[in-house]
């Protein structure tokens, strides 16, 4: 067979390969319940082309997922999502979106195996999907922030009324954002960092 030169791989793309710099990696999950922008995150703040694997949702679907008030999504994760960015020159964070719908969850497991911290992402319109969500983060003992994604059409709330309806430790940050911008993403990861550090602080 006669290969061409264009057609070797040469390995993957400059845009893939880790900085010289990097000395740390650090895993972190995005979670949340079913159509809370996990997906849109990854992507907007991923500094790689992020793998996703979304699929169209169909009949099969129907009674099964509860997509209450996100009537309009046509297609959702099945596995997970992930992608890659640089918070300084040493430090990487390997993203992994998990599925939302319930049928799925089984993933988790493997998805949480060596994670340091979690993005817990809500609706606030749908609420209740994110209580399930947080109990199994705190059965496992995974440190996570809350992220609200400010959906336009979405109710807006005090963060201390949003922790007192989920329940939520004092220590446990609170943020809006949107998930689809990569600034507002990147903060959210930002204050996960910090609160990641500051649980590793020695007591004084």
């Amino acid at each position: 067979m006669d290969f061409r030169s264009s057609d070797t791989i040469t390995g993957p793309r400059r845009e893939d390969v880790l900085p010289t710099t990097a000395t740390a990696a650090v895993k972190v999950v995005i979670v949340g319940g079913f159509g809370v922008g996990k997906t849109t995150m990854v992507g907007s703040v991923s500094e790689i082309r992020p793998l996703t694997t979304e699929e169209t949702m169909t009949q099969a679907g129907v009674g099964v997922d509860d997509n209450f008030g996100v009537e309009s999504k046509t297609a959702t994760t099945v596995a997970m999502d992930f992608g890659r960015i640089s918070i300084s020159e040493e430090l990487i964070l390997y993203l992994f979106g998990t599925p939302g719908q319930e049928r799925f969850w089984f993933l988790w497991n493997g998805l949480f195996e060596g994670a340091l911290g979690a993005v817990v992402l809500i609706d606030t319109r749908r609420l209740e999907v994110s209580f399930d969500v947080i109990g199994r983060l705190e059965e496992r003992g995974v440190p996570f922030v809350v992220a609200v994604n400010t959906f336009p059409d979405a109710p807006k709330h005090p963060a201390e009324a949003l922790r007192a309806a989920l329940d939520l430790p004092e220590e446990v940050p609170v943020i809006d954002c949107d998930a689809r911008l990569r600034a507002s993403s990147r903060d959210v990861l930002m204050t996960l960092m910090r609160y990641l550090h500051s649980l590793a602080l020695p007591l004084a």
